[in-house]
């Protein structure tokens, strides 16, 4: 055991048991069992709680596990590999966070920046690897429209499906940008092997199209490398935003981003933008900002997302792309 007080024990329970209620349940068996597992495990409980507690995260300690051993094949054999390989999981974790990368977010964000003026220049912040940062560049499929960019080079570029409510602005074609680039705390290099590995142990087991989606989108990037920089959200926005072109409509956007962020931080974030006069576009869960959740008329649901345009609620959109329901 970790000697972790016993509230702190329940309160990392809590999160194991919300985590496989409202994430994982429907979207990945696998995940969901394992998180009852560890809430139902001393032992599991233990380890995690003797990670710092921004280590504790479901995502990250289940892909650490998947990294280096391999996906287990249910909670008895995960409970085994952590009680044999404590150490090497421990320091991959540690050495590792939860930047995942997924690029059928996409598929939320192109009605959203469809409707601004064109073209845009895109900055990202937390980035990671910068795949969210070429929305031109994929093919997209809301069931009654579909979107294809021309062909550029020898592979097809990713095809990723939404599931589309009739209210979405499903736009005819997809935005012209004109300069794109990302700021992270750390850049993921994509020319190395192992940086692309773990990007696709975070997509969860029961979704082999994403990694496929995935692996396609990383040879894209490779081909198009979209320039993302070392550094802060808040600290180095403006810098950042410094490089782009007077003549494009420069749109700050992110998702899943500002919940590894304190409170005050991402108000200072919001403030940053409004200075810079950017359109900004925040695709978080709805109490990661309650402020913008706070407009809608109804309670939000704790699975989705919520798409803001200037800090006004749009749509509801799938936690990794997968559906977007447009308010109005």
């Amino acid at each position: 055991m970790s000697g972790a007080a016993p509230q702190g024990l329940a309160q990392l329970q809590e999160r194991y048991i919300r985590f496989a209620e409202h994430e994982a349940k429907g979207v990945s068996p696998l995940y969901e069992a394992l998180a009852r597992a560890v809430a139902e495990s001393e032992a599991l409980l233990g380890f995690i709680a003797s990670l710092p507690e921004p280590k504790q995260q479901p995502n990250l300690v289940f892909a650490a596990v998947r990294r280096l051993y391999g996906t287990p094949a249910g909670p008895a054999h995960f409970a085994e590999l952590v009680a044999r390989h404590a150490e090497p999981i421990r320091a991959l974790v540690l050495r590792r966070s939860t930047q995942t990368n997924e690029p059928g977010r996409c598929a939320v964000l192109l009605p959203a920046l469809a409707r601004l003026p064109q073209p845009l220049a895109l900055l990202e912040v937390g980035a990671s690897a910068g795949l969210c940062l070429l929305p031109d560049r994929y093919g997209y499929d809301y069931g009654r429209a579909r979107l294809l960019p021309p062909p550029a080079g020898a592979q097809p570029p990713p095809v990723f499906p939404c599931l589309a409510n009739d209210a979405t602005p499903i736009p005819d074609e997809l935005p012209r940008v004109a300069w794109r680039a990302g700021i992270d705390l750390n850049p993921v290099d994509l020319r190395d092997p192992d940086e692309a590995a773990w990007l696709e142990a975070l997509v969860w087991p029961g979704n082999e199209p994403r990694s496929a989606r995935l692996r396609a989108a990383i040879r894209l990037a490779r081909e198009h490398p979209p320039a993302v920089v070392k550094g802060d959200l808040a600290a180095d926005l403006r810098a950042a935003a410094a490089s782009a072109p007077r003549g494009a409509t420069l749109v700050v956007f992110h998702s899943a981003v500002l919940a590894y962020v304190q409170p005050e931080e991402r108000e200072r974030f919001a403030r940053r933008v409004a200075e810079l006069g950017a359109a900004w576009i925040s695709n978080e869960f709805p109490g990661v900002l309650p402020h913008v959740a706070a407009k809608l008329e109804e309670e939000p649901p704790t699975n989705r997302f919520l798409l803001a345009v200037d800090g006004d609620p749009v749509a509801l959109a799938g936690p990794h792309g997968q559906s977007i329901d447009w308010l109005r």
